[in-house]
């Protein structure tokens, strides 16, 4: 697709600007009027001084079934500055997006949530549609969109900090700002993101309670006897890693048990009470997981209890759902889950930080974090590096001690040459993975 621009030089006082499409024109006016309270507009007098009066452009629309819409926008201090907002505001029609220069804040940010409706999941949506609403329209909302500049957004973040607003929200509201202001700059409607850089940096992430493995062996005991749908649904989510929503998500056409896999292909999402099916978080999240015989035998579990699917059923297929086959619902969940927490007297934590347990457990069980990675089926490598830092101390400590105790042994025969056995290969992070892949299968 060919993207064209129409570039429209400054133009003489009342000469038209055109274009391929619409008419259009550039002139100045002022606000004086006549002894009969009526505005001169272009004819006052008074505009051969060329400080009086301001610059307008005026461009006739056509109307489906009436006559033609003539939309004028002036206030600008030159015949450049009108030209230009002139030929903005047919690129933006050529282009399917609204340039008009008096467009606010408000305006903008519900054409721009409209327009990525489509594209974002429903959860996504609700998420941003709510930040608009609640936080950015109050507070920009009647600022002309060019005109929103650095100054007002420190100027919000700071109040809403005062107010003793948590920084994880501002920088949220924040960064969705900045999300619609990058949108507005690659579609050309303003020339930089005045939300770039933020004015707060990234928090960082709060710590989190991870059980041991006696602690989380000590909750599932429990569920078991209390309620044994959610102890399986918890053993599933501890023995794969998989989000609650995948987990709440899964289906029986999805779960090939003796081939020990499990096909992620959704997950559940709750918004506003209502129930939406959609693709997991990211490309790499829809994968297949391994299961073992232990998280086997739970969703053995699961399928002596099937929902009944016929006509006579709206629901079924789920492999956790309510009697009528409905899928349980994620706020119920997670208040059940809290509920089990607390009378197991068990540590605080949320059903997340049970895929934070699985990942804790496959490292500190000596499994390489790249196996990690493609359990927990993370985007890149560096997400689990990054996410488990604090795992990687040992091995850290384990390699410069490996490397201190060759130094050592070469210092002690100084007619020896240490030679590690794979020395030769290249010394490339790939190859060290190999090995350690390797390793790790032949040890099993």
């Amino acid at each position: 697709m060919i993207m064209m621009s129409f570039i429209l030089p400054p133009l003489p006082e009342g000469e038209p600007v055109r274009n391929a499409m619409n008419r259009g024109r550039v002139y100045r006016r002022c606000g004086c009027r006549d002894q009969d309270r009526r505005q001169l507009g272009a004819k006052c007098p008074q505009l051969a001084k060329a400080e009086h009066g301001t610059w307008t452009f005026a461009v006739d629309l056509p109307a489906s079934g009436g006559p033609r819409k003539t939309v004028r926008r002036g206030g600008f201090s030159s015949n450049d500055q009108a030209a230009t907002a002139l030929r903005r505001f047919h690129e933006g029609r050529a282009q399917g997006f609204d340039s008009d220069p008096n467009q606010t804040v408000a305006q903008y940010l519900r054409a721009w949530l409209k327009q990525r409706k489509e594209s974002l999941k429903p959860s996504t949506y609700s998420r941003y549609r709510a930040t608009v609403e609640n936080d950015l329209l109050p507070a920009f909302g009647q600022v002309r969109l060019e005109e929103l500049s650095h100054d007002h957004i420190a100027a919000f973040a700071q109040r809403e900090l005062d107010a003793d607003r948590g920084r994880p929200t501002v920088y949220k509201c924040l960064t969705t700002l900045s999300s619609a202001m990058g949108h507005a700059v690659r579609t050309h409607r303003i020339d930089y993101n005045p939300a770039q850089p933020t004015y707060i940096p990234r928090p960082a992430a709060e710590e989190r309670t991870i059980w041991n493995a006696e602690e989380a062996v000590k909750f599932l005991a429990h569920c078991r006897t209390a309620d044994p749908q959610y102890a399986d649904l918890f053993e599933l989510i501890i023995g794969t890693g998989l989000r609650k929503g995948e987990a709440l998500a899964l289906h029986w056409d999805h779960a090939p048990i003796e081939e020990r896999i499990l096909k992620i292909r959704y997950t559940l999402s709750s918004v506003d009470d209502r129930l939406f099916l959609t693709t997991p978080k990211t490309k790499k999240s829809k994968a297949w997981v391994a299961i073992s015989d232990r998280t086997a035998q739970a969703l053995h579990n699961r399928a002596r209890h099937k929902a009944p699917a016929g006509p006579g059923t709206q629901h079924g297929g789920h492999v956790f759902h309510h009697p009528d086959g409905r899928p349980l619902h994620p706020k119920d969940v997670l208040a059940r889950f809290h509920k089990l927490r607390r009378d197991a007297d068990v540590p605080h934590c949320t059903i997340h930080d049970l895929r934070h347990l699985t990942a804790t457990l496959s490292l500190e069980a000596g499994v390489p974090m790249p196996v990690t990675s493609k359990t927990l089926r993370h985007s890149t490598l560096s997400t689990t590096a990054n996410v488990y830092s604090h795992l990687t101390q040992p091995a850290a400590r384990g390699a410069v001690e490996a490397v201190a105790r060759l130094l050592a042994a070469a210092e002690g025969d100084n007619h020896a040459t240490v030679v590690h056995p794979q020395a030769k290969q290249p010394r490339t992070w790939k190859n060290l993975l190999r090995r350690q892949v390797g390793t790790t299968a032949l040890a099993a």
